[in-house]
């Protein structure tokens, strides 16, 4: 299965401009039910507001879709969509929630606060990645340890759990395409002597 890139939290961010105030949230969905959930959600919880304009994107079925609540048509929704298609995230529902300021913003200036609000909410929740990991068993000598748990910060992976014995034993998780790179980094600076066993892999989330 490919990898793939999607919101790594619930993610809120609001901006105003001139007087009117948008309201960015961004949450992780599998299905359309979800997203127009989320929607529903919104809807309710800022009920006084005009405007509730939408995008989700879901890598299944590759569905795009988005909405624009009234506002111009192409000023809310698609500037919105831009922003997770420019990014390459999926499996992502936003919605921005507009309490009108009294002032007309123009198409261009509602383009942009759409926009804007939306990579807002996206930068809050921050991006994960799904893919393929290697779950690895590195033992490591004393005096090598500092230096093994930065060669596996270097090469993307992350350090599980590490048992101290006799020797350090690392549990090591690292993206499966990286996994023999890592082994041949291990052995120089090892001169040979660790041997790195692969134990298992994961589809899980995990750092972009």
């Amino acid at each position: 299965m490919d990898s793939y890139l999607f919101p790594g939290a619930y993610g809120e961010a609001e901006l105003v401009e001139k007087r009117s105030r948008f309201i960015g949230q961004v949450w992780r969905v599998e299905r359309e039910e979800e997203a127009r959930e989320r929607l529903e959600e919104v809807r309710r919880r800022f009920h006084d507001a005009r405007h509730h304009c939408w995008c989700y994107v879901l890598r299944e079925g590759n569905v795009l879709r988005y909405g624009d609540d009234g506002e111009p048509q192409g000023t809310a929704g698609q500037p919105m969509l831009n922003v997770f298609l420019k990014e390459e995230v999926v499996n992502a529902v936003c919605v921005v929630t507009r309490y009108f300021g009294g002032i007309l913003l123009g198409a261009g200036g509602l383009t942009r606060a759409y926009g804007g609000t939306a990579k807002l909410a996206l930068d809050a929740a921050g991006i994960s990645r799904m893919r393929l990991w290697s779950v690895l068993m590195v033992p490591c000598p004393y005096p090598l340890y500092e230096r093994m748990r930065l060669l596996v910060e270097k090469c993307g992976g992350a350090v599980e759990s590490a048992d101290f014995g006799a020797d350090v034993v690392l549990t090591v998780l690292l993206p499966a395409e990286d996994a023999a790179d890592f082994q041949t980094q291990v052995t120089d600076l090892s001169s040979g002597a660790v041997e790195v066993l692969e134990e298992d892999r994961r589809f899980q989330p995990g750092p972009p």
